[in-house]
């Protein structure tokens, strides 16, 4: 198993939530979160004068996947979520080495 974390843009979260679901993806765990990479931030004008944000809005998305839909989860992600301007974001893939349900006490793929 493993877990899949993708940092995207907030408006493609829809989308990439909508064709997660067509490939069966039953879960995902959503949080609204804010960084920078290599962009550092941005400068925006407010009422006339120039301020800088140095950190970015983002969507981090979480799912627990067995490692046969490891490859499809991902390349869904990166397929759905890219724009082709910087920022499109970036997927982490971790080791999972166990998952529970906690309601049936299910463990392994079945609990995911």
């Amino acid at each position: 198993m493993k877990k899949v974390e993708a940092i995207i843009k907030p408006f493609k979260l829809d989308e990439v939530k909508d064709a997660l679901n067509e490939i069966g993806i039953e879960g995902i765990t959503v949080s609204e979160v804010k960084g920078f990479g290599r962009q550092k931030g941005h400068a925006e004008l407010y009422r006339g004068a120039e301020y800088a944000v140095d950190f970015v809005p983002k969507i981090k998305i979480e799912i627990a996947v067995s490692d046969e839909l490891l490859g499809k989860v991902v390349e869904t992600i990166q397929n759905t979520a890219k724009t082709g301007k910087i920022g499109d974001g970036k997927i982490f893939i971790i080791p999972l080495d166990e998952a529970i349900r906690i309601r049936t006490g299910e463990k392994g793929n079945e609990a995911i």
